[in-house]
């Protein structure tokens, strides 16, 4: 039995119900994991209000870390005893163990602690297909990276120093910017304190940015458009704010042929070769030192409520862990 933080309706952190689960052993392709730490998304947050619907009941939490405890047939990449973390469809790692596909299970270094290996994986995968997959960034190229000191923003903002890119973050206090700038960020604009599209201007001398990352949605999403120079890309890959609404397609001519595009982490890592070489890029860049994992928040599985109205009260900096 594990216990199992589950909702049974779509809506606020109340609805969260701790539940003891029988776990059972792994069939084919699959292991059972014992966590050690799991990680917080604000993708839970959007499966928990609904915004992205499920299926209820259902178990929360996309990522976590642990130790690998039976190995079912055809898994040859784990073996019982393993250290191992992922970031996973579909959701229950919200829990003290689980049985589940193997695919995106992946290998955790011993130089990686099970909270950062927690912490590290659903955030960190998104850094790397943003940076390298979506739109294929290199030295000396501008990006514009909103929420620059929420969980993904600083991994992004120390993402970006180490391959030579200018990251222009935004954030909603100074101290926030202040943050994301210690993590590399180059600049850091709070997005409450004056005209950010005309500081973005300012900044790059009225050309605007190569690209835009943008996880908070309909608040920026505009200003992000009128941030970009012709050609530019903008990749929105969230909703803090709520969804972007609809829009005239016709405007990214106007605005200077720009290109936009909308991905998921889960595209990229339905792959089981292209999660595990994903999952080893991002740790060769902590094990380098690269990329250091903040935790900024801990939480016990039992107040996983507290967690989100945390989370969602953007009272959180960096990124926020369930102890198990």
């Amino acid at each position: 039995m594990a216990l199992t933080a589950i909702i049974e309706a779509h809506g606020g952190p109340e609805q969260f119900k701790l539940v003891d689960r029988n776990v059972g052993e792994p069939g084919n392709g699959e292991v059972r994991i014992a966590h050690k730490a799991v990680g917080l998304n604000f993708i839970d947050v959007y499966q928990r209000t609904g915004l992205y619907p499920m299926q209820l009941p259902h178990a929360m939490g996309m990522e976590a870390a642990g130790v690998i405890e039976a190995v079912g047939e055809g898994v040859t990449h784990l073996k019982v005893g393993d250290r191992a973390a992922y970031a996973s469809n579909p959701p229950g790692a919200y829990s003290e163990a689980r049985v589940m596909s193997a695919a995106q299970v992946c290998p955790l270094p011993d130089g990686i602690s099970f909270e950062e290996g927690a912490a590290m994986m659903l955030k960190g995968m998104t850094v790397e297909y943003l940076f390298h997959r979506t739109s294929p960034l290199k030295s000396g190229d501008t990006v514009l990276f909103h929420a620059a000191a929420g969980g993904v923003g600083l991994l992004a903002c120390q993402w970006a120093r180490s391959e030579g890119i200018t990251l222009i973050g935004t954030a909603g206090t100074d101290e926030k910017c202040q943050l994301a700038q210690d993590h590399g960020a180059t600049h850091c604009l709070n997005y409450r304190s004056g005209d950010w599209v005309a500081q973005v201007r300012s900044l790059t001398g009225g050309k605007g940015v190569d690209v835009v990352m943008d996880a908070v949605g309909k608040d920026t999403f505009d200003g992000s458009l009128d941030s970009l120079k012709p050609l530019g890309m903008m990749i929105s890959f969230g909703n803090a704010s709520g969804p972007v609404p609809p829009f005239d397609v016709g405007i990214l001519g106007k605005k200077g042929s720009l290109k936009i595009t909308r991905p998921t982490l889960f595209t990229h890592i339905g792959d089981h070769e292209t999660c595990q070489t994903m999952a080893q890029n991002l740790a060769a860049k902590v094990l380098r030192g690269d990329v250091k994992i903040n935790i900024g928040q801990r939480f016990a599985l039992s107040d996983v409520a507290k967690a989100h109205e945390a989370l969602e009260a953007r009272k959180t900096t960096g990124c926020t862990v369930l102890e198990i």
